[in-house]
């Protein structure tokens, strides 16, 4: 069943399920404390976090039994060895986080850093 069409971050988070709750907002103040020059976009119905004009840094996804960290695959790519070194699921551009485990915090951010890293044409 298709997700019903949001109409904004903030409705897409008024709209999640009690499991998925606490993940998603979680990764949402994570998104913001790591990248606080990032805006919140509501992309393809998600929470997308985008610098500059269009450069997209990260999205979050909700599912019914996890979220995911979604990244482009290619960033991804560089990523995931250390992704699969601290025992989390992932795919193809993403890591897959069941609501019933915490968070890999420390792994989240440290990913997310490099990929503003990995964004910033001046190296910085």
């Amino acid at each position: 069943m298709p997700m019903p069409r949001r109409a904004s971050v903030d409705d897409f988070f008024a709209r999640l399920e009690d499991v998925q709750r606490p993940h998603l907002e979680a990764l949402r103040s994570l998104s913001v404390r790591v990248a606080p020059d990032a805006r919140e976009e509501l992309k393809w119905n998600l929470p997308t976090y985008v610098r500059g004009e269009r450069r997209t840094l990260w999205m979050l996804q909700n599912f019914a039994r996890h979220c995911s960290l979604r990244f482009s695959p290619e960033f991804f790519a560089t990523q995931r060895a250390a992704v699969l070194a601290a025992g989390q699921e992932c795919g193809a551009g993403f890591v897959r986080l069941p609501y019933d485990r915490e968070l890999p915090v420390p792994l989240l951010e440290s990913l997310m850093r490099a990929r503003l890293a990995d964004s910033d044409p001046t190296g910085g």
